[in-house]
């Protein structure tokens, strides 16, 4: 009887794996998705991107000599680019000799090539020809490109003139068997590369292309003037009245709110044209972009555009990012949290995707003017690239081969030197891109362990209070963080989902829901989180939950939006004070089992006291200092929720409670989450060990990456479903043997040396 049901449920799991594939498939049919790149960035010569050197008598020799280096390294892509200002330097005038020099030589040393297009600088004839298409400040200043930034998509003949050049380009790439992919757009905002620190809060862009695309923009949303009107406060008797906010005002801040939803939208779209400009030439080969880092860091605020990273995956094959970890200066460079924050964010605004990219990966130290980092390492390379991959990276790109040759990046972010010679780093870089090369299908076909854990990204929230709000700028990615963080370093799985998951009722594989610093809100996200927990899902949410309405209008009650019987309480009082420290009341709720007397949980910003509605079944897990309820559990339909009146997120992110701590992760004890594996050094908040697990199609793939000074030994203890001798194989080393599971638990004992990685495979 055991084993029919063992196979019944084997047969379940293969159907609803195929169908997940399949579903998972359909948005790149016949999308060549089956090569791993790991790649320098390198156009031939010295120029530094975007810029291409000019081609001489003896550029084919030297470059034929660098690029057999780069595969004799053991890389094998090579990542080169186009450039709209030297590539068309008159109407309709293609230049591309420098492209087809690199795809030939590429194919003769036999690496793959991988196209930038860079539109950002643009020839000079652009702004002599279409004066009206320059960027307009809300001044009403217009730039004047020095090459950069080039002019603005918003008006048609520009839009014509980039995607021609897009089309253009793919004409010439597809022709090479050594082409792979692309790159539409580095670093997506509304104007790059211009720093117009003349303007004060300058922002873009108030050309009439622009304003004229949001006028239609408007119409969409509000079919008529009048609904406008009521939406703004306005009286506009013509839609050529219609102007994008430049100021703020006491009053009403739905135009601000709805210009810079424009903004994220625009941007989607925009990336969305050079994807089918490409597709219209070009049917099968891969198609990327990547952001300047994760838009959870950026702000709507920010006068040159800022993205949204779930936004602008939708349209590509693979969404990427830069990642700087020691950029240009010591005191910026990233804390292990920003470096994982960073990547399972993008990880996570790819999950539809599949898998997402390294655009760019800082090869050596990092120059700004007189601004130097520490040295890139060997080391660094190491825990930067694997932990990627790790994440379910499909390509790593390293920037670049060669250091900057001029701007005021000059001499630095080169894997090699300027003169040519090879650095320590560089073979060691090519020892990783090579393991990669020989364990292609291992890790093409491996997917990071499914998380249960949702914490929820909503840019509406950095929009409370309009032009007019300066403060707390960090308050979104801080609470976010907050969470992240201590499931990272409890080496829990966790996906960030975006607002429109739960709008959209896509929530299926999640068992827990956080939303932290959630106080803007929409109707279609409350009705989605009712039919949530109605449903059996659990969702812990923070402080004024629904405060503002996505018209910036507030609540009635609040918990807003009707959300106040999902929550079983509404808002008392509201103080706002840095400090913040509640008192545990019910020990017997699995989120606070475990604490001592003495603990005391904290918050940020405000601290909330609740009112407890008559008919609910509420839980009081602490009050405040005033002895008031402020932190509920409530039982609704078949799943329950959890108020917080604070911000534990920010707080913990500001400085770790170990209270805190322990709170979030016995959230999985609440909603029932039970762990893929555990390690022995779960739970460090320095020198971690940050192990990740994959699932692949003949067992699994356990990454184990030592962030620690020193070295360290670790147990991890796998759940398996079948008790059995496993082969482990040590990826990187090649050797492998053999461990016997006991009660379907597979532990592997290992030791990790400083900076190290551990790659294992393992297969019953």
């Amino acid at each position: 009887m055991k084993t029919q049901d063992f196979r019944f449920k084997l047969l379940i799991i293969i159907f609803l794996s195929i169908s997940i594939g399949v579903q998972g498939q359909k948005k790149h049919e016949g999308i060549e998705k089956d090569f791993f790149p790991f790649s320098v960035w390198y156009s031939g010569g010295k120029a530094r991107a975007p810029m291409l050197s000019e081609i001489t008598t003896n550029s084919e020799e030297e470059w034929r000599i660098d690029l057999q280096q780069i595969k004799d390294l053991g890389f094998n892509t090579v990542r080169t680019w186009v450039e709209w200002a030297n590539c068309e330097p008159e109407p309709g005038n293609y230049n591309f000799d420098n492209l087809n020099l690199l795809l030939k030589l590429a194919n003769e040393v036999g690496l793959r090539v991988f196209i930038q297009i860079y539109v950002d600088s643009a020839p000079d004839w652009v702004a002599h020809i279409h004066p009206h298409a320059l960027f307009e400040a809300q001044s009403g200043d217009k730039v004047h490109p020095q090459s950069a930034p080039g002019a603005c998509i918003d008006n048609k003949a520009i839009e014509d003139a980039i995607l021609n050049f897009y089309s253009e380009t793919a004409k010439v790439a597809s022709q090479y068997p050594t082409f792979f992919g692309w790159d539409l757009w580095s670093e997506p905002h509304v104007i790059n590369w211009a720093s117009l620190d003349y303007i004060p809060n300058v922002q873009f862009c108030f050309c009439d292309g622009t304003r004229s695309r949001f006028r239609e923009w408007l119409k969409n949303k509000y079919s008529s003037l009048d609904n406008l009107n009521t939406a703004w406060y306005r009286n506009f008797k013509e839609w050529d009245q219609v102007d994008p906010p430049r100021f703020s005002t006491i009053l009403s801040y739905t135009d601000f709110i709805d210009w810079k939803t424009f903004i994220y939208e625009k941007l989607e779209e925009d990336m969305a044209a050079r994807y089918k400009a490409i597709r219209s030439i070009d049917k099968t080969h891969l198609i990327t972009a990547h952001a300047v880092g994760a838009s959870l860091f950026q702000s709507p605020h920010v006068g040159a555009g800022a993205t949204d990273d779930f936004l602008m995956a939708r349209p590509l094959d693979y969404y990427g990012v830069s990642l700087y970890p020691k950029h240009n200066n010591p005191k910026q460079a990233w804390s292990v949290t920003t470096l994982r924050t960073v990547m399972d964010f993008i990880r996570s605004a790819n999950r539809e995707n599949g898998g997402w990219y390294v655009g760019e990966l800082q090869a050596g130290l990092g120059t700004v003017a007189l601004q130097v980092s520490d040295p890139v390492t060997s080391a660094d390379h190491r825990v930067w690239a694997w932990s990627a991959i790790a994440k379910g990276a499909k390509g790593v790109n390293i920037y670049a081969y060669y250091p900057m040759s001029s701007g005021y990046e000059a001499g630095g972010y080169g894997l090699i030197n300027l003169d040519g010679t090879i650095t320590e780093r560089a073979v060691n870089a090519g020892q990783m891109a090579d393991v990669v090369n020989r364990n292609q299908s291992l890790f093409l076909n491996a997917t990071p362990a499914e998380a249960e854990i949702g914490i929820v990204y909503n840019p509406l929230t950095q929009m409370v209070g309009g032009m007019q709000r300066r403060d707390y700028p960090g308050a979104l990615s801080q609470s976010l963080i907050g969470y992240y963080q201590t499931y990272a370093n409890h080496n829990i799985p966790v996906d960030f989902i975006h607002r429109e998951h739960i709008e959209n009722q896509d929530l299926d594989q999640y068992k827990l829901i956080i939303i932290p610093y959630p106080i803007m809100f929409t109707q279609e996200a409350a009705a989605g989180l009712r039919a949530y927990i109605e449903n059996g899902g659990h969702v812990l949410a923070e402080a004024r939950i629904g405060w503002n309405d996505d018209r910036g209008y507030a609540s009635e009650i609040i918990p807003g939006m009707g959300m106040h019987d999902i929550f079983g309480v509404r808002e008392d009082e509201i103080r706002m004070r840095d400090d913040i420290n509640f008192i545990l009341t019910d020990e017997n709720h699995p989120a606070i089992k475990g604490f001592e007397k003495v603990s005391k949980l904290t918050g940020s910003l405000y601290n909330q006291s609740l009112s407890i509605l008559g008919d609910s079944d509420v839980k009081i897990l602490a009050t405040n200092e005033q002895e008031q309820p402020t932190i509920v559990s409530t039982q609704y339909g078949k799943g329950e929720s959890m108020l917080v009146g604070t911000y534990m997120g920010m707080a913990n992110f500001q400085k770790f409670n170990k209270d805190n701590d322990r709170f979030f992760v016995n959230l999985l004890d609440w909603a029932k989450i039970k762990r893929p594996f555990t390690t022995s050094l779960d739970g460090r908040i320095s020198d971690q060990v940050e192990v990740r697990l994959q699932n692949t199609p003949e067992g699994f793939i356990v990454f184990a990456i030592n962030h620690s000074s020193g070295n360290e030994e670790v147990n991890i203890n796998l759940n398996v479903n079948l008790d059995g001798v496993y082969t482990l194989r040590d990826v990187i080393n090649e050797t492998q043997e053999k461990v016997k599971s006991n009660g379907n638990i597979l532990t592997i004992e290992m030791g990790v040396n400083s900076k190290n990685v551990r790659v294992i495979e393992i297969k019953r």
